[in-house]
């Protein structure tokens, strides 16, 4: 008599021996864990490629970074000059009236009344003000990509030009950009643009080609005041750690939930 075993009987109902269906299962299992291996490896190769459009070096590693940016409000003395280094360094035209960054003027009058200026992006500096028992407070406030970490620009682009970079910068990839606009639109801070010679979207990159190379971004080198302090918060001797020590933070726009990691020390309510 021959003992089939307890598979023995179904094996042979469903036209094959108990080996081959366990084989089969091992054999998809495996196949599923190569492609989803080469998945994450193809992956990582596009993020590279990416990375190195923006200006990272051979070799760099966005994972061993975590880039922060801070900016005191009461130290921003208008002088532009933020402005031009920006301007200079990634290419924006003079006479564009985009800007990757840009300083806005506060003046506070005793009823209540804000007003917000920026000729041409703070540029050229502020005129002086004229006297007016009125406005009770002014102040400077530069501006920029907030590096937020949940991002909308990055949600709504249709074909990952605009993307996160494992170091904590928002970038966009000329190369994949189609011009569609819809970051623009989503990104609650005002930040990105049409550049007027590429027509695709441009947007601060915290100076990205520079940033790779243990270089600070160009508004923060030229800053005369320190109004802006960048680093790695991954580098326990960055001072951009002592500035988020020892200040009280804040953020723009904070009930939009979107976190941005562009900390403001002495930022006024009106700003929010």
């Amino acid at each position: 008599m021959r003992d089939d075993g307890p598979c023995g009987e179904a094996g042979r109902v469903a036209g094959r021996s108990p080996g081959k269906g366990l084989g089969r299962r091992t054999f998809v299992a495996g196949l599923g864990a190569l492609l989803s291996g080469v998945g994450r490896l193809l992956a990582l190769m596009v993020l590279h490629a990416k990375l190195a459009r923006a200006g990272a070096p051979e070799g760099y590693d966005p994972k061993q970074h975590r880039y922060a940016y801070g900016i005191d409000v009461d130290r921003c003395i208008g002088c532009g000059r933020c402005v031009e280094a920006c301007k200079n360094e990634n290419g924006v035209p003079m006479d564009s009236p985009y800007s990757r960054t840009w300083i806005e003027r506060y003046e506070i009058r005793e009823d209540g009344e804000v007003r917000v200026t920026s000729p041409e992006a703070g540029l050229h500096g502020f005129p002086p003000m004229a006297k007016d028992p009125a406005v009770t407070d002014a102040f400077f406030v530069p501006k920029m990509c907030n590096l937020c970490t949940h991002s909308a620009c990055t949600q709504v682009c249709p074909v990952g030009a605009t993307f996160d970079s494992p170091d904590g910068v928002i970038l966009v990839d000329p190369s994949y950009c189609i011009g569609c606009a819809y970051c623009i639109q989503a990104c609650p801070y005002g930040t990105r643009f049409m550049h007027p010679k590429t027509h695709t979207v441009d947007k601060c990159t915290l100076c990205y080609h520079r940033i790779t190379r243990g270089l600070q971004p160009a508004c923060v080198e030229v800053c005369p005041t320190q109004t802006r302090v960048f680093g790695d918060l991954k580098d326990p001797k960055s001072p951009i750690l002592k500035f988020l020590r020892s200040h009280r933070l804040n953020v723009l726009k904070p009930h939009l939930g979107t976190k941005p990691q562009v900390s403001y020390a002495n930022l006024r309510r009106e700003v929010w």
